[in-house]
């Protein structure tokens, strides 16, 4: 039986010849993120009875900033309440006008709960432009078709 004698050998990288060791130090240069600003938006409010989420938009609808009663901190019944609903509109809506500058928007109201009425007032107290408000909560039809009736 012949036995292998040969092992690998292992290489280890070498620089390049013409690579100075300060050239190896710098990282590559970062582009510094451009701020964008959005003047004009959309605020999308969603108030159910156990939460309220408030979403701020650009014109086409990509989402910039969103808030909720339970980011904030509220839990269990208390994300249903009117409070809740405008500590949650403020904090999104700061961070909205602070990142963004976004001034004048254009609110969508989804849901029959308590924060419905409370995130646009705390809107405009805390100095944005309501340019209108749109109610855009479902409406039932009729439901289902319903199953077959049972047989004797």
């Amino acid at each position: 039986m012949a036995e292998d004698t040969t092992t690998p050998t292992t290489t280890t990288p070498t620089e390049a010849p013409n690579a100075t060791p300060e050239a190896a130090a710098k990282p590559a240069k970062v582009k510094k993120k451009q701020r964008r600003s959005v003047p004009v938006g959309q605020m999308h409010i969603q108030a159910t009875f156990n939460n309220t989420i408030v979403t701020f938009s650009d014109k086409k609808g990509d989402v910039l900033t969103a808030n909720s009663a339970g980011a904030c901190g509220f839990r269990g019944s208390k994300k249903g309440t009117a409070y809740a609903a405008q500590v949650a509109s403020e904090k999104a809506a700061e961070a909205a006008k602070s990142q963004y500058g976004l001034g004048t928007v254009a609110v969508f109201v989804k849901g029959v709960g308590l924060g419905r009425d409370a995130a646009i007032r705390a809107i405009n107290n805390f100095g944005m432009v309501v340019e209108s408000i749109t109610d855009v909560t479902t409406t039932p039809h009729g439901g289902t078709r319903p199953r077959k009736a049972r047989r004797a």
